[in-house]
C-alpha cells in the first residue's frame, strides 16, 4: 500500500454556484488531516482553495501553500498555514506543488484546475513521476470530462492502461483508498502505427 505523506489538491479559487462544492472541499481537507496527510495547495484564502485549507487546519492538519508573488500582493494568500512558499511564476508554483506531493487530487474548479490536473497526469503518463492523479467527482461535476477521457481513449489517443491510471471517485474516503493502492502503467507512452 502506497504511503501518502502529502496530497496536492487542485480546485477553484471561486466558490462556484453549488454550495455543496465548498462543503466538499472542507470535508476533503478535514479527511486529509484526520488521516495524517499534509495538504499541499495553491496558498489562497478564497473559494474552494480557502475551504480545503480551512477544513484541514480546523482538524489540526498540516497545510502547505504555494502562491505567486502577484497573487500574494493582491492579499489572496492564506495567512494561517503551516508554511507558505512564495514563487515568481505559475510554472514555478506548479513545479513546487508537484515536488512536495505524493499524489494529486482535483476538486471542482476552472481552467487553472484543469491545467494543473492535466499537467501532472501527463507527467505520470511520460514517467516523469510515479504519483497517482485523482478526480474527486463530487455530485457528478466531472462527468463530462470523464466521458471525454473515455472518448479520447476509444479514439486511440490515450492508451487504456494510461486512462486507467487516472483515479475517479465520488467521495474522499474512496479516493484515498484508491490512491494508496494505485500502480503506474508499465507501458510506453507513444503509440506506434503498427501497435494500434
Amino acid at each position: 500500500m502506497k504511503e501518502l505523506a502529502s496530497v496536492a489538491v487542485y480546485c477553484g479559487s471561486s466558490d462556484g454556484l453549488d454550495p455543496g462544492n465548498i462543503e466538499c472541499a472542507r470535508d476533503f481537507g478535514r479527511l486529509l488531516a484526520t488521516e495524517g496527510i499534509a495538504l499541499v495547495y495553491g496558498g489562497g484564502n478564497v473559494g474552494l482553495m480557502g475551504a480545503v485549507a480551512d477544513g484541514a487546519l480546523r482538524a489540526g492538519g498540516e497545510v502547505h501553500g504555494v502562491i505567486t508573488e502577484a497573487l500574494r500582493v493582491k492579499e489572496l494568500a492564506h495567512l494561517e498555514l503551516t508554511s507558505l512558499i512564495v514563487v515568481d511564476t505559475m510554472h514555478e508554483r506548479k513545479a513546487v506543488m508537484a515536488d512536495r506531493a505524493d499524489a494529486f487530487v482535483a476538486l471542482p474548479g476552472g481552467f487553472g484546475t484543469f491545467d494543473e490536473l492535466f499537467e501532472v497526469i501527463t507527467w505520470t503518463q511520460l514517467g516523469i513521476h510515479e504519483k497517482p492523479c485523482g478526480i474527486l467527482n463530487h455530485n457528478g461535476f466531472f462527468d463530462d470530462l470523464v466521458t471525454f477521457l473515455d472518448k479520447t481513449t476509444a479514439a486511440g489517443f490515450i492508451r487504456p492502461a494510461h486512462r486507467d491510471t487516472v483515479v475517479v471517485e465520488s467521495n474522499g474516503p474512496s479516493m484515498l483508498r484508491r490512491l494508496r493502492t494505485w500502480e503506474p502503467a508499465r507501458i510506453p507512452k507513444i503509440i506506434d502505427r503498427d501497435q494500434r
